[in-house]
């Protein structure tokens, strides 16, 4: 059987949640789609959220908003995955994996018989093992599965260097890569702020204590997500605006780099594990990795971070 062809203007979203209710909402406001299907468990939250921003659309742009089923995603150029349990105070994203890929092994399967053209992007935690789970039990090619992965993380370190340097975060060039969790990283060795090295600049603003600087902000951003989910109980509206950052990088073509969890092969001695790192991504997904530049330390902390995700792989998958 051939696969669907697809409507550039359609959206489905799996998963009605928090995150995904916001990711919706997010969508309507950008007017990328003029069609967005909403699929949860509970088919009343999918209807009371299809309502709900539809009753926005009188200020936006037309667009067909609807509670659906499976059958309705055949066509949806992107199928956004957010169902999953909610990351807990004090719990990690990868103390979600057990739960997340046992409810993964019922909705991928539902998508993987109905021979979607679409891009599958992953935004449940822990994002990269569920990436790597939905690109195995899809049969998709590999670079139309792709995980949000650390988007927002390097979103956080942008706007924690444009704080810190006073300097908008926008002229902030840096990653974090590997996990999007507790193994992630910094890469400040490709870290430039509009091509000057973030050393560099930073002397330029004033500050000379690198090494301290560099480890808290990298922490900082580690722990957001459990400092808001301390305050608030839930982390959704950041997330939202990366994934809809990744959908206009899809729709339009962009062939932007943004660090999103795809597939390596054998890049820093790393292969079969999705993780999350700089790549091309456009109208076909994943179009390329992007080799940026590492210091010994930052690659065995990379190899580290990957051999944390297979470990638990091996075990669930």
């Amino acid at each position: 059987m051939s696969e669907t062809s697809v409507n550039q203007r359609k959206v489905a979203m799996i998963g009605c949640g928090f995150v995904g209710s916001a990711t919706a909402f997010a969508l309507m406001e950008s007017g990328l789609f003029s069609e967005m299907v909403l699929i949860d468990a509970d088919k009343n939250r999918a209807e009371g959220e299809a309502l709900d921003i539809s009753h926005g659309l009188p200020f936006a742009r037309p667009m067909k908003i609807y509670a659906g089923d499976y059958d309705d995603i055949v066509d949806a150029a992107i199928i956004i995955v957010t169902a999953g349990a909610n990351q807990k105070p004090d719990e990690t994203r990868l103390d979600l994996v057990q739960k997340n890929v046992g409810i993964f092994k019922s909705i991928i399967p539902e998508i993987a018989k109905r021979n979607c053209g679409g891009i599958l992007l992953i935004v449940s935690n822990p994002v990269d093992i569920l990436t790597y789970t939905a690109l195995k039990l899809s049969g998709f090619p590999e670079n139309r599965v792709l995980g949000s992965g650390t988007v927002l993380d390097t979103a956080r370190l942008k706007y924690n260097l444009g704080e810190h340097l006073n300097v908008d975060s926008r002229s902030v060039h840096a990653f974090i890569i590997g996990e999007h969790g507790d193994s992630e990283l910094a890469a400040w060795s490709s870290a430039t702020v509009s091509g000057v090295p973030i050393n560099t600049f930073c002397e330029m603003r004033g500050h000379f204590n690198h090494d301290e600087a560099t480890e808290r902000i990298a922490e900082n951003v580690k722990n957001s997500a459990y400092e808001i989910i301390a305050k608030k109980k839930a982390t959704y509206f950041g997330v939202a605006m990366a994934v809809r950052r990744i959908c206009e990088a899809i729709i339009r073509d962009e062939k932007s780099i943004l660090p999103v969890s795809n597939l390596m092969h054998g890049e820093f001695g790393i292969s079969d594990i999705s993780l999350s790192m700089p790549a091309i991504v456009g109208a076909h997904g994943v179009e390329n990795r992007i080799p940026i530049t590492l210091d010994e330390e930052e690659t065995e902390k990379l190899q580290s971070s990957a051999g944390t995700l297979k470990k638990i792989i091996e075990e669930v998958l």
